[in-house]
């Protein structure tokens, strides 16, 4: 009797190979516990529980609960090493889809950092905490009556509100619901009680208003550059198949309207399109223009509020979108018909992050097209020399627009040598006798004028002449910003802030002086050069409320302000036909930077700013302020020749084994006391160096070495330079050169793949 109870008991085969194995998700975490965690996922979570969702899990011998990201689910073998269950789902729906996991996935590789910290940074915080929704109740058809809504026998009323909820094609609250069906709340409520229709509690997106209607604009007729690069573009589209696309275009020569006939293209084929465009000041102007031409057009930016982000982050995901504008991290964009990628001033640094994860924007778009098997199109004037020697030897297919519609001109571009300046004793200002006389000129024929200083401020030095001492940061050892409107002296890479001294704080000298200039300085002597005439400055300093950007350009496309300087933000992209004269007031600001890049950032900044003018029918002229007027890349600039630039910058790469010609990696190690920091980079350094010899890479090593700002925010900084051929070498090598180390107490490091800023 005991016998056969027993093996009454047993289940049957299908039941125990059900028993055998169970569900397991695999999380990572976006801080504080690196590497992937595996954990069950209870019968009651099954239908919820998928990879690009977080789940609440016990992390840790306390089983606190954290908040991870599922990546991947797969079944084991029961009876191995127990696992803890996951605790509950945070989200509703999907935040990933699986091509954006196997994306961070490549970035976290690439770049190594850890992925639970990439997604953390690929997904908005705004989408993360539904920003700008509310808990509701939402209305949705019952599944039995889907698909034969004509033969129930319900009142005209209560029939056509079921036909409007079939026709939403979604869920919809009542109020919208009644809208929809033109009704009262009564046939609604009378449907809920017959169980035709269902309620449910959802977070749903407050209302928003319209978007202000535009006017639309036709197609522009294309001369013969613009067209071949168009065809070169809807080739890929249409085979389908990935090509890169590098558009070598001169400023003005009309790229934006390419970019536009192309993603016509792709609309028609019920796709969507990313455009990147590097500063947050491009993206209104570029924003008016795509919504003059296209009906669905999101915008994705730093400057949104996390309800606005979420809210249009939302709309891309379930298709509602055409066309995503956007800065760097537009690039994640959730679309799920993906066709073409642009971007747009592919040059440009403000496309790398700075923090981790520090991607590039660029070399992200290429792994997202190559992987969604669509073009990608890089646009610049002065293309990056590694996308120009990329396509000089054929990985990117290379298009040149070398003429500006309508054939317009080139402005002239003239040099003012300040060393003659100082001779003759007529450096009063910031602005020579010459750029005064053009400007005077300028703005008497009815026209505008752009000043570009890429430096902040009013005085960027202050020192006592009877003793030497300059007024440092105490946290980073830089000299400090003298910021004249609220009279301090500033920091610009910690904030650390002081009342603008009266007195040498060494020696108490009452002569201390405030020398060097700034964009607030600049601004002061045009106002005083110029009285009456409306003068407007964007920087950092003047551009940070929201809608800046737009208040500002408006205000000088419409006139109202005759004369713009600013920093590197006013040098980009934007396009003011009334222009007739760009100054730039200091060529030779990032020229002689510790920097193998100083040479190429200042030919790209001369030439994108001098490309500001001439776009009228008034013409435009460049005068460009320099000490050293015979640098190869300012006279490459002043003609406007990026293939001499290029000609003669790629020798000296290639002799000096940097980029384009190898690949680099830079540690930096941090710590308030000096001498830890530097030995633990030297520990860090030997490390490397024995990871290239197992990997048999074939790299050099420089440094450790302080920092060329050798102190930052109260930290001794020491770096390490990698540089090799061979990029997998030498990224596995940092990556376990790095895996397992251990930094002594207040001890940072960072690793950078492919990094941009060097100081």
């Amino acid at each position: 009797m005991c016998q056969g109870r027993l093996f009454d008991d047993l289940p049957s085969p299908w039941e125990e190979d059900d028993r055998a194995e169970e569900l397991v998700a695999t999380v990572v975490f976006p801080a504080g516990a690196p590497g992937e965690y595996d954990y069950t996922v209870p019968e009651a979570l099954r239908e919820h529980v998928e990879p690009g969702r977080r789940v609440r899990t016990p992390l840790g011998r306390g089983n606190r609960l954290a908040v991870g990201y599922c990546v991947r689910l797969g079944f084991r073998a029961a009876g191995r090493r127990r696992l803890k269950p996951i605790h509950d789902v945070v989200d509703r729906r999907g935040l990933l889809s699986p091509a954006m996991l196997r994306l961070t996935t490549w970035i976290a590789d690439e770049y190594l950092c850890p992925l639970g910290q990439v997604l953390d940074a690929v997904v908005p915080a705004g989408v993360r905490a539904q920003a700008g929704t509310r808990t509701t109740t939402v209305l949705s058809l019952a599944p039995e009556i889907v698909g034969r809504l004509d033969k129930l026998d319900v009142p005209a009323k209560q029939a056509e509100v079921l036909r409007a909820l079939a026709a939403a094609g979604k869920p919809l609250t009542p109020g919208q619901l009644a809208k929809a069906a033109g009704c009262t709340s009564s046939p609604i409520a009378a449907l809920r009680g017959k169980g035709l229709i269902h309620a449910d509690a959802d977070r749903v997106h407050a209302d928003r208003e319209a978007e202000p209607a535009v006017d639309r604009e036709r197609h522009l007729v294309l001369n013969p550059d613009q067209q071949a690069a168009l065809d070169t573009i809807l080739a890929a589209v249409n085979a389908p198949r990935h090509e890169t696309i590098l558009i070598h275009g001169v400023t003005g020569s009309g790229k934006t309207e390419v970019y536009i006939q192309a993603i016509q293209e792709v609309i028609h084929f019920g796709r969507q399109a990313i455009v990147l465009v590097p500063e947050i000041s491009l993206t209104p102007q570029t924003l008016a223009r795509f919504r003059s031409r296209f009906d669905r057009v999101a915008v994705l930016h730093s400057h949104l509020t996390d309800a606005e982000r979420h809210w249009h982050w939302q709309q891309i995901a379930d298709g509602r979108v055409q066309v995503v504008v956007g800065a760097r991290s537009a690039i994640f964009a959730p679309t799920p018909h993906l066709g073409l990628i642009v971007l747009d001033e592919e040059h440009e640094s403000t496309f790398k992050q700075e923090s981790a994860p520090r991607y590039h924007a660029r070399d992200v778009a290429i792994a997202r097209a190559a992987a969604e098997k669509i073009p990608l199109v890089l646009g610049s004037a002065t293309p990056s020399l590694e996308s120009w020697h990329r396509a000089k030897t054929g990985e990117f297919t290379l298009r040149e627009m070398p003429r500006r519609v309508l054939d317009r001109p080139m402005p002239h571009v003239g040099t003012i040598d300040l060393r003659e300046q100082v001779h003759q004793r007529h450096s009063r200002g910031a602005i020579s006798r010459q750029l005064h006389a053009a400007m005077d000129h300028a703005l008497t024929s009815g026209g505008q004028v752009i000043l570009l200083l890429n430096r902040r401020g009013y005085s960027t030095h202050i020192q006592c002449p009877a003793c030497g001492h300059v007024v440092r940061c105490p946290e980073c050892e830089i000299a400090l910003t003298h910021h004249r409107t609220e009279q301090i002296a500033l920091c610009h890479y910690c904030d650390f802030e002081v009342p603008a001294p009266t007195e040498c704080p060494q020696c108490a000298f009452l002569g201390i002086r405030y020398s060097g200039t700034g964009t607030q300085r600049l601004e002061a002597e045009v106002k005083a050069r110029f009285p009456g005439v409306e003068c407007l400055r964007m920087d950092a300093d003047t551009m940070r409320a929201r809608g800046s950007h737009q208040q500002a350009l408006d205000a000088f496309r419409e006139g109202t302000a005759r004369i713009l300087l600013g920093t590197q933000m006013i040098a980009k992209g934007l396009d003011f036909p009334n222009v007739t004269l760009v100054g730039v007031i200091n060529a030779d600001i990032a020229l002689h930077l510790p920097d193998f890049r100083a040479a190429e950032r200042t030919f790209h900044l001369v030439t994108q700013v001098a490309g500001r003018t001439g776009r009228g029918e008034k013409g435009g002229r460049v005068l460009v302020q320099t000490l050293s007027p015979e640098h190869p890349a300012i006279q490459a600039a002043i003609r406007h020749d990026y293939a001499a630039f290029a000609a003669g910058e790629l020798p000296l790469r290639k002799m000096l084994s940097y980029p384009p010609f190898t690949r680099m990696i830079r540690l930096v190690i941090r710590g308030p006391r000096e001498e830890t920091a530097g030995e633990f980079a030297g520990h860090v350094a030997g490390l490397l160096r024995e990871a290239l010899k197992r990997h048999e890479a074939h790299a050099r090593v420089l440094g450790p070495a302080p920092a060329p700002f050798a102190k930052l925010r109260g930290n001794y900084r020491f770096q390490i330079q990698a540089q090799g051929e061979d990029r997998e070498k030498l990224r596995l090598a940092a990556r376990d050169a790095t895996a397992e180390l251990n930094p002594p107490e207040s001890i940072q490091w960072i690793v950078d793949v492919d990094p941009l800023d060097m100081l």
